[in-house]
């Protein structure tokens, strides 16, 4: 299925076709297009060259480690993630390496490492699924994740899957169309409204 956005105006195809679903394939992903994808997160451009990301990441093959973070997630993104063959954390370093200062744009930096990963997977015919829907201490704390670090998103990654198999609420969700704010709502020039 494509979901093509509809778009004021022309942008790249990977752009346009990158969405995300909630019916998910139980299909393996091929470690290769996992490594793929991480590879584009690692090449992402940070503030400093910090690259303040890390990833943990739990596939099916390891059920334990699937269920301690699919444990994680609020009830409805439990119902969808279960088939989804790869669940991920992003988590950012909140201070700087060179000086230990606060990296006020860790999260930043993170965001963007998480959509050059969508893009990509979206090249090797994946689809990615960013959840803010988590529980951010429980995730801490089974995966041992250190004080100055933060998880930020949980993260799905598969094929498409049937959505003739979600339940009826998310059936509606996966089929509507896409929608965004036209630019006129939060590009500005000159004053703060005043659209470029």
């Amino acid at each position: 299925m494509e979901k093509l956005a509809d778009t004021q105006y022309p942008i790249h195809n990977l752009l346009q076709s990158r969405w995300s679903p909630v019916a998910f394939s139980e299909q393996v992903v091929e470690s290769e297009k996992l490594l793929s994808v991480l590879e584009a997160a690692r090449w992402t451009a940070s503030s400093f060259n910090e690259q303040p990301w890390s990833f943990i990441i739990t596939t099916k093959k390891n059920p334990i480690e699937f269920g301690y973070l699919l444990g994680c997630l609020t009830q409805t993104n439990q119902q969808w993630a279960q088939n989804a063959p790869v669940l991920m954390l992003s988590v950012a370093k909140l201070h700087f390496d060179r000086n230990g200062r606060e990296n006020r744009h860790a999260f930043y930096d993170v965001g963007a490492a998480v959509a050059n990963l969508a893009i990509q997977a979206t090249a090797v015919g994946l689809f990615v699924h960013q959840m803010a829907g988590f529980d951010v201490q429980q995730a801490r704390e089974l995966f041992g994740i250190p004080n100055g670090y933060e998880p930020v998103t949980a993260i799905a990654i598969g094929y498409w899957g049937d959505p003739q198999k979600l339940p009826e609420n998310l059936l509606q969700r996966e089929l509507a169309p896409r929608t965004r704010k036209p630019l006129e709502k939060f590009v500005f020039t000159g004053n703060w409204g005043q659209f470029f």
